[in-house]
């Protein structure tokens, strides 16, 4: 009998039917849509309507998770927000989440490691089904990044949009689920990608409005740099620590902050176009959200199978940096 393991056992997403796109932003800011494209490789991106909350999102996608699964949320033992767009500094959004959905038997908390979220709320809620301490936990990765987009600033609005998904991890003794996981910090970079004012270091004041530090900031190039190699380290780090290489790979599942950076970790390990998913094009940097909007577009192009072998990885601001490996359960999908 294989281990006890945590198994993403059900997709969820919901993303907002307002669609901003390229030429859009061409009336708002000083950009262009070759140039987006060119750079970045987003085409559009879906946005919510003004006054729409985080909690509002990931409730959508955990609830269509659990329909898809066909389980009620009052079996839902453990809930994990990934956000860095919470609807407040507290309570934390999966306590509203929790209300939201009425997952009664339900704890849960919220993690922030902005567009690492995902990975980190999911290796962490692993490890209560691994444990077994608990049967079924929902794992969500949500943002409503334009709340927080300052629309005069052109470097960063035209990368983000806003999303929601989620996982649901239930045990499995079959050898699936997640076999192993890397994760990284490395606060020294912590000023590269920030949100700087609004917390204890620079409580909200005429003046940090007025300066506008209530929005994304971001070194750019700096910041690509990091994540162009720290993408292929976290990646490689964790194939060789299984004795895997890129061939072993089914799937390539990489956050979609910018598709120069996915590429880049493609090449380097060797992976064809046929075991990557790229989605950036249709709905931009969602942060916490990419990766399981990838995993969905991945069902939805009948991409991924039982008992396929999945590489997640994705970089974020703190710097965080994350790569999981995982065997796939097999997941219905209609």
């Amino acid at each position: 009998m294989n281990e006890r393991r945590a198994a993403i056992t059900a997709v969820g997403t919901f993303v907002p039917q307002r669609v901003l796109t390229n030429a859009d932003l061409e009336r708002i800011v000083d950009t262009s849509d070759e140039w987006i494209r060119t750079r970045t490789g987003i085409e559009r991106r879906h946005v919510v309507e003004p006054g729409t909350p985080t909690s509002e999102i990931a409730a959508k996608a955990a609830a269509d998770a659990l329909r898809r699964r066909g389980l009620g949320a009052s079996q839902i033992d453990l809930i994990v927000v990934a956000t860095v767009t919470p609807d407040m500094l507290f309570p934390a959004t999966a306590c509203i989440v929790q209300d939201r959905i009425g997952a009664t038997r339900a704890w849960g908390f919220d993690v922030s490691a902005a567009c690492s979220g995902f990975l980190y709320a999911l290796t962490t809620g692993a490890q209560f089904v691994q444990s077994g301490a608990h049967e079924r936990v929902l794992v969500i990765g949500a943002d409503v990044m334009t709340a927080i987009l300052d629309w005069q600033d052109r470097s960063t609005c035209v990368l983000f949009g806003d999303a929601a998904g989620a996982v649901l991890l239930e045990a499995r003794s079959d050898g699936t689920g997640l076999l192993d996981f890397a994760h990284e910090v490395d606060g020294s970079g912590a000023c590269y990608l920030q949100m700087p004012a609004g917390g204890s270091l620079r409580p909200a004041s005429h003046e940090t409005v007025d300066q506008r530090l209530h929005y994304i900031k971001q070194q750019g190039q700096h910041v690509y740099k990091y994540a162009v190699r720290k993408f292929a380290d976290i990646t490689e780090k964790l194939l060789l620590r299984n004795d895997l290489t890129g061939t072993d790979v089914d799937l390539f599942v990489a956050h979609q902050a910018n598709i120069r950076i996915i590429e880049a970790a493609q090449h380097r390990m060797g992976l064809p176009e046929a075991k990557v998913v790229k989605n950036i094009h249709e709905y931009g940097n969602t942060t916490a959200a990419t990766i399981p909007l990838a995993l969905a577009t991945a069902l939805d192009q009948k991409r991924l199978h039982a008992r396929d072998t999945v590489l997640l990885a994705a970089v974020g601001a703190g710097f965080t940096v994350g790569s999981v490996l995982l065997r796939w359960s097999g997941v219905s999908w209609d």
